[in-house]
């Protein structure tokens, strides 16, 4: 598609976004009790955030234009940090990580696809080397640990070589030799037949007349399988081609970089910041020298010595020496740090666990007497930015004369003006910081007296961000009486461990712990609910989950669905078992050999029947074990109270009614 299209499908996505905005400044902040109805907008709003996402994200991905990637960009974080909001408030008012949403998506026209939320493709192209390099580093650990046996590769002698070659040019001499023999052989031959039997032939006409028997009956072989395809599309035992699922090789196409990806930074963008530097730099460096000796000299006047130059990591001369401070400012801004350093150290602990406080008893409050409201965002604001840019600069600006759309050298000319500014600020803090040492030698005899940092709490996880650390059979660390022996291989270790390890891990950190089992009812629930913040039972997927599955999974391990295979048999008949189950089928009917045989032998039904006879089913006995287990968790109790709470308000007021009516 052209690039009219993304940016048509860009600017379609910011209207639906813009609508979005409206309706969350009408309908979030104002207080509603009917709980069912606060669901509803919930899950609407969350599935629209969804549909912008994704039309956000393929625009992103295909425009060639940087600086509308950046705008997008911009949007595309706010709206993703939005879902995880409308997510968490869902979780909270339903006291479940499962939602039924089935008739909102029905009323939306919409199909349970359109729910997933997919990676961005720009999350892996950035991090590419960075994630290219993590796999090494975690290849050379495990052959290290000697979890993993490096494929040696035999090395062919000279002889060996020589001998192959020799064998591939004998049989080249031989074709080109059989292949010129055969051509003296025709040519005699044809030399040798006599002139009566080439006429003796079937005239024109006939020959004719054959072609045209078989051409049409080509022909009407043709129309007749495309009447019967119309036919089954209209009976509805088929599906249109535009819905039909994508082809192994429409797979691997969409998974090779398009040309618009390898587009990088042109030659014009580098010679605009070359040629700032150059007509610029030396302007903009003398203004910040004069700027900051200024405030010294004003600020050892005022003070009576020299001020602190900022740390890099603070902002440098950025964070106090603004060109439109006076100097008296800048010297009480500088106390002013000195004494909120020492002060937010004593108080901070306090301030948190007091504020926290009150902010529960005022939010119980509010929601008794009020009901239900949204509680504040964090992406609303870069959202509403992103579309104030757009609105601003790109929603009506005449791009006719911009044929490559690629970039805007203006554009690009203010934006890089802020980091030439930044490059020079830099390198004149260095100039400046050691020319404030040399003042403070020379007029008052003091050196800067900086202490050394100590070397760094640094972990696996953090060197390797983001990373999952993931705990296979989690229960058997928190098992019920089980024996603590100083086994290294003992689960049981790692009981004291995993706290500390979590207490090591900063807000900052991206850093997931997951633990997976079984069997959680073979574990003590205080312990491990202390560790795992969430826990998500995952249920037996439904028929429309089962029917994507399989699907899914069938095209992502190579295999091809045609119409003898019938997905909709398969999902009826995999009721009962797990995804995980469904996973394990597949791999086993679709093998190398299977593969292979592919293109004369498509996949059929019965092939996927016999290995899923022999999974184990989750039967209705367990998942009830499961589910009795899941409602001693904080959140199943929640979910509990919240249904019994209900449970009495509708008898009080039966109660009620029925006393007036007497």
């Amino acid at each position: 598609m052209s690039q009219a299209t993304y940016n048509k499908m860009w600017a379609d996505a910011q209207k639906d976004l813009d609508i979005q905005l409206c309706k969350e400044r009408g309908e979030f902040l104002q207080p509603e009790k009917d709980l069912v109805k606060v669901f509803k907008l919930l899950a609407t709003s969350y599935i629209k955030y969804i549909q912008i996402f994704r039309h956000l994200e393929t625009a992103h991905d295909q425009l060639v234009h940087q600086q509308k990637q950046a705008v997008i960009r911009q949007v595309l974080d706010g709206v993703i940090g939005r879902i995880l909001e409308v997510k968490r408030e869902m979780v909270k008012l339903e006291n479940s990580e499962f939602h039924y949403i089935d008739d909102i998506l029905d009323d939306l026209k919409l199909l349970p696809e359109d729910t997933e939320v997919p990676i961005p493709r720009y999350f892996i192209k950035e991090k590419l080397e960075v994630l290219q390099q993590r796999e090494k580093t975690l290849d050379q650990i495990l052959l290290d640990a000697g979890l993993q046996i490096e494929e040696s590769v035999e090395a062919m002698t000279p002889e060996e070589g020589v001998r192959i070659i020799q064998v591939a040019e004998r049989a080249r001499q031989g074709r080109r030799r059989a292949a010129f023999m055969k051509r003296i052989y025709l040519k005699e031959k044809k030399e040798k037949q006599p002139k009566l039997q080439v006429q003796m032939g079937p005239s024109p006409d006939d020959a004719a007349t054959c072609i045209q028997k078989v051409w049409r009956g080509y022909i009407q072989r043709k129309k007749t399988e495309k009447m019967r395809e119309k036919e089954m599309i209209f009976l509805g035992m088929s599906l249109p081609p535009h819905l039909e699922t994508m082809s192994v090789s429409q797979m691997h196409a969409r998974q090779v970089n398009t040309p618009q990806d390898e587009v990088q930074e042109t030659q014009e963008e580098v010679s605009i910041k070359d040629k700032l530097r150059e007509t610029e730099g030396l302007y903009i460096k003398k203004n910040f020298q004069d700027e900051i000796s200024q405030c010294f000299i004003e600020c050892r006047h005022i003070i009576g010595k020299f001020p602190d130059y900022p740390s890099e990591e603070a902002g440098g001369s950025m964070s106090v020496f603004d060109s439109q401070k006076t100097a008296e400012q800048i010297a009480e801004e500088l106390a002013a740090q000195r004494e909120t350093a020492l002060q937010k150290k004593d108080q901070k602990g306090k301030k948190e666990n007091e504020s926290k406080e009150k902010k529960k008893e005022k939010a119980g409050k509010k929601e008794e007497e009020e009901g239900w409201k949204m509680g504040p965002s964090n992406f609303l604001s870069i959202m509403e930015e992103g579309s104030s840019r757009y609105k601003d600069i790109w929603q009506n600006r005449d791009e006719q004369w911009d044929f490559l759309q690629d970039h805007d050298p203006e554009l690009i000319k203010e934006e890089n003006r802020k980091d030439v500014e930044e490059e020079i600020r830099v390198q004149v803090d260095k100039v400046m910081q050691q020319e404030l040492e040399n003042l403070r030698l020379a007029v008052d005899g003091e050196g800067s007296g900086k202490q050394k940092k100590g070397k760094k709490s640094e972990k696996v996880a953090k060197q390797l961000q983001p990373s999952v650390v993931w705990i296979g059979e989690t229960e058997k660390i928190f098992s019920k009486g089980g024996r603590k022996t100083d086994d290294e291989m003992n689960p049981k270790r790692l009981e004291k461990m995993l706290p500390k390890f979590l207490q090591a891990v900063k807000a900052q950190d991206r850093v997931l712990l997951v633990g997976t089992t079984t069997r959680p009812f073979d574990a003590n629930l205080k312990p491990f609910c202390q560790v795992y913040q969430k826990i998500i039972l995952i249920p037996r997927p439904d028929y429309s989950s089962r029917l994507v599955l399989w699907k899914h999974i069938i095209l992502q391990n190579g295999g091809v669905i045609t119409n003898l295979l019938n997905i909709s048999c398969l999902a009826n008949l995999s009721d009962g078992f797990t995804q995980g189950h469904i996973v394990q089928v597949v791999q086993d009917v679709l093998t190398e050999l299977r593969l292979l045989q592919m293109i004369r032998k498509p996949l059929r039904t019965e092939e996927f029947v016999t290995p899923l006879a022999r999974q184990d089913p989750v039967y209705k006995e367990e998942e009830e074990s499961f589910k009795a287990w899941y409602d001693k968790t904080p959140l199943g109790r929640a979910r509990i109270r919240a249904l019994v709470d209900k449970e009495k308000e509708g008898k009080g007021k039966s109660k009620g009614g029925n006393k007036t009516k007497k």
